[in-house]
């Protein structure tokens, strides 16, 4: 049995979030899936050792002409996924476009949610209802990344991660500026654990002049000897840190998915996002901005993020 699964969807979070969908349909057929997924889904980088994982084939398509763009991209996809002979194909989106080239691929067995059906559709109880109508299977959103546990080890022995430390990811980039928590805040929550525990931080961020900013500025306060920067490796060297963290804060990013989906502990700050893009995994627990009592779209509240709470909630996941 060949399975294909197609997520589209652009974001690291977003693929972490299908995992458990994609783990289901392996388990139900007793046999690997293989994925369709675009690049900046980085999903060869945390998906290498993840045995329900076939082959990861690259979607080359943003609407700017690229390999997979128009008709002729239309057609060379069949072409690809055609080369593959997939017996069923499971469409994790409601694009006739797939739909098409699933069948001009020569794909028999199409599952897929109901074409042109967009509107406010709920990225977790749709794929759960999905399944459940097309497989009869009830999937729990709990995603997990596996990791070789001599990486672990040899991670914690180069970097010399101490047990005695607290161990703490600060995820501090955002794929938006709405979503990027100001380095003061960090560097307040930093100054708290400091006073209390030996403490060790691991800066996770973009390239982008704006998360660099913030990176810069936490690295000239008085605790940049405690902070090791991360924005030089590539996700798939990052894991193995994380993994050797004892708590994970993050903004709503890909380290708050990636650090919750290993297993750590996982603050999630939420300023500006529906609040169960920090709550759908039992590793996350969210802070949301003071004066709120939940979170959505232009919430705004990246500077109402209340060091205070974090350091409590980080206090009460050590404990």
């Amino acid at each position: 049995m060949k399975i294909l699964a197609v997520q589209n969807r652009m974001g690291i979070g977003d693929m972490v979030i299908f995992l458990p969908f994609i783990e289901a349909i392996s388990k139900k057929f007793k046999s690997p899936v293989s994925l369709l997924v675009k690049k900046s889904a980085k999903a060869s980088e945390f998906l290498h050792n993840t045995k329900y994982i076939d082959e990861i084939i690259p979607l080359l398509r943003n609407n700017k002409n690229l390999e997979h763009d128009g008709v002729i991209g239309f057609f060379k996809l069949a072409k690809k996924l055609r080369s593959y002979k997939f017996d069923s194909i499971f469409i994790f989106n409601s694009s006739a476009r797939f739909n098409l080239v699933a069948k001009t691929a020569g794909i028999k067995n199409i599952f897929q949610y109901p074409i042109f059906n967009k509107k406010n559709q709920h990225i977790i109880k749709t794929a759960q209802k999905f399944l459940k109508k097309e497989l009869n299977i009830k999937v729990k959103s709990n995603p997990k990344i596996n990791i070789e546990k001599k990486q672990i080890i040899s991670t914690r022995k180069k970097l010399k991660i101490k047990s005695y430390e607290k161990n703490i990811l600060l995820g501090i980039g955002g794929s938006g500026p709405t979503k990027r928590v100001p380095a003061k805040k960090f560097i307040e929550f930093i100054k708290l654990v400091s006073k209390k525990y030996n403490s060790r931080f691991f800066l996770a961020t973009g390239k982008s002049p704006e998360e660099q900013k913030i990176l810069k500025e936490i690295l000239k306060s008085k605790f940049k000897n405690k902070c090791h920067k991360l924005d030089n490796l590539s996700i798939k060297k990052i894991l193995p840190i994380i993994s050797n963290c004892d708590v994970a804060i993050c903004n709503d990013s890909s380290f708050s998915h990636l650090s919750a989906a290993l297993g750590i502990k996982t603050i999630v700050l939420m300023t500006d996002t529906p609040l169960m893009y920090g709550s759908y995994s039992k590793y996350m627990h969210t802070i949301v901005p003071d004066g709120e009592k939940t979170v959505t779209h232009n919430t705004l509240g990246k500077n109402k993020i209340n060091p205070k709470k974090i350091f409590n909630k980080f206090i009460k996941l050590i404990n």
